[in-house]
Order: C-alpha cells, then structure tokens, then sequence
C-alpha cells in the first residue's frame, strides 16, 4: 500500500489577466523504502508538487493522501498535524526558524512530531551531516551548504514516513552531494518514502523511480 497517493493533480494560477497551469493531471504513489526522484526544468511545476505533497498548498483538482489520511481540502489545523506526525521537508527556504540555534531547530521539529526530546539522536543526526561544530550556531551563521545539511537534519529529525526535498545537494560540492545521497539512502533503509525533485544526474542514478515533469505533466523519458 503507498505511503502517498496523489491522484490527478491540478494547480492553476492567475498571474496579472492570464493563467499558467502549474499542474495538469498528475497523479503518482510512493511506497516506503523506496528514493522516488523528479526531474524537470525551471517552471516545469516540482516546487508545486512537492508543495501540494505536503499540504502547503491545496490542489485545484484531485487530491493527495498521507498514510491513507486525506490531506487535500482540510482544514489548516488537521494538515498541519498530519504534516507533523508524518512528512519531513527540506524546502529551498524556510526549513529553519531564525533566532534559534540548529539544536533548538531539531528539538522543535520533534516536539511538534509527539516525539520525546533525544539528546543522543540530535548529536549524532548532527554528526553524520558534519554538522556538530554547529550545533550552538544560528542560521544567519550558516554557508548555503551547510543551511542545506541543517535543514536536511531537521526535516529528519522526526523519523518521518515522507521525506520531501527540493533540490537538497543544489548548494554543495560533489563529495558532500554523496554523503547526502547516502543519508537519504539511510532514510529508505529504514522504511520511509523519499521523494525529491532535483536536477542531479547523482541522486536519479541512485533512484528507485524516476519521473520526469514538463509543462506541468509527467511525460516519459
């Protein structure tokens, strides 16, 4: 049984007097223990699906489900906790709350996820994504990379069933993008659905599904 169904996806939005169609028609599973990668151009529609997938965004036709939960046409609140007690999210931007300390990054996140707050965890989530001389820092501290890393280990901090990323290597060198590749391969190991939309020729060839979006439409390769 998939860990996500989203079925039939539409987006439009209303530029000025005209209308772009972000997404038309796209519907797709993702099953845990499974690295699911979209490919796509620029304004091909992955940033609005990774949106829709986390209930950030509502569909303007078909819907998305979240470990058989409806997420799509809900009240804020009840996505809000579906959002907290199964997907983690590592966005272009906005993955961590500025006046707190990476640590205190973590710690929220688990919080707001019911789960008891893990020292042990924490240290060595930091660890493992070479964050620990970090640990104390707070995001305007940070280098490009090392947000990226910060806000891959808060998005897995909660042991989430759903990982979504957006572009999650764009800001590093190749060593690192194969150490984050690995996390996420960890991720999956331990029974997750990862999905990520990226244009790293690395990580789709590690992928056990590719999907490849155009002009709002998954198409074939």
């Amino acid at each position: 049984m998939p860990v996500v169904d989203a079925v039939e996806l539409y987006r439009f939005f209303h530029p000025g007097d005209s209308e772009v169609a972000a997404l038309q028609g796209v519907s797709l599973s993702l099953f845990r223990g499974d690295l699911t990668v979209v490919l796509g151009p620029s304004g091909s529609g992955k940033s609005t699906l990774l949106n829709l997938l986390a209930g950030l965004d509502e569909p303007d036709g078909g819907y998305v489900e979240i470990a058989g939960k409806r997420l799509s046409r809900r009240p804020e609140r009840v996505r809000a906790g579906i959002r907290a007690r199964h997907i983690g999210m590592l966005m272009q931007s906005g993955n961590l709350v500025d006046h707190l300390t990476i640590a205190d990054n973590i710690r929220l996140q688990r919080a707001l996820a019911g789960k008891q707050d893990c020292d042990g965890k924490i240290v060595d989530l930091a660890a493992r994504l070479g964050l620990s001389g970090h640990w104390n820092a707070l995001p305007s501290q940070l280098s490009g990379g090392e947000m990226a890393r910060a806000g891959l280990a808060v998005a897995l901090s909660s042991e989430p069933d759903v990982l979504l990323c957006d572009e999650p290597t764009a800001e590093v060198d190749a060593d690192t993008e194969q150490h984050l590749i690995a996390v996420l391969a960890e991720r999956c190991a331990a029974g997750a659905a990862v999905f990520v939309a990226t244009h790293s020729a690395a990580l789709a060839r590690t992928a056990d599904q590719v999907l490849h979006l155009k002009d709002g439409r998954l198409i074939d390769a």
